[in-house]
């Protein structure tokens, strides 16, 4: 269930962040995905051409609405802040249709499906926009 006040969410994502920093990388992406599941859904919130304008990632919590551009936003957000070596390279893209966050190479695909993580067949992606795990590393203050 998601949390209520901004105080609780940010509780239940430090928790998070914690729980997944030293597990198995396809455990840690699903705990991230899942729990970025649970969200509240909005049709809109955020847009790529109003990318210099989003929201650091507490500020994102504190808005507590999640369009699918802001829930993938916030999984990068996650990855990002867990520093990992073994999940270095996210990015999350726009498809025109979906804002996926994609994983080691594209072998794992978040905010896809709530359950299903691994890449089985994933057409050749053309990306509208793009944000690496670097770039969004440059924005969170």
């Amino acid at each position: 269930m998601w949390a209520r006040t901004f105080d609780a969410r940010l509780a239940s994502w430090n928790q998070l962040r914690s729980a997944v920093s030293n597990i198995p990388a396809d455990q840690c992406l699903h705990a991230i995905n899942a729990w970025w599941f649970d969200t509240p859904w909005r049709a809109y919130h955020l847009h790529w051409d109003d990318q210099p304008t989003w929201p650091d990632p507490w500020q994102l919590l504190d808005d507590n609405l999640f369009c699918g551009l802001a829930r993938g936003l916030g999984m990068l957000y996650t990855i990002s802040l867990l520093d990992r070596p073994d999940i270095q390279d996210a990015e999350l893209i726009d498809t025109g249709s979906d804002n996926l966050v994609l994983v080691e190479q594209k072998k794992y695909i978040l905010n896809w499906d709530r359950d299903q993580l691994l890449n089985i067949n994933l057409a050749p992606l053309n990306p509208r926009h793009r944000l690496s795990q670097e770039q969004i590393k440059t924005q969170i203050k």
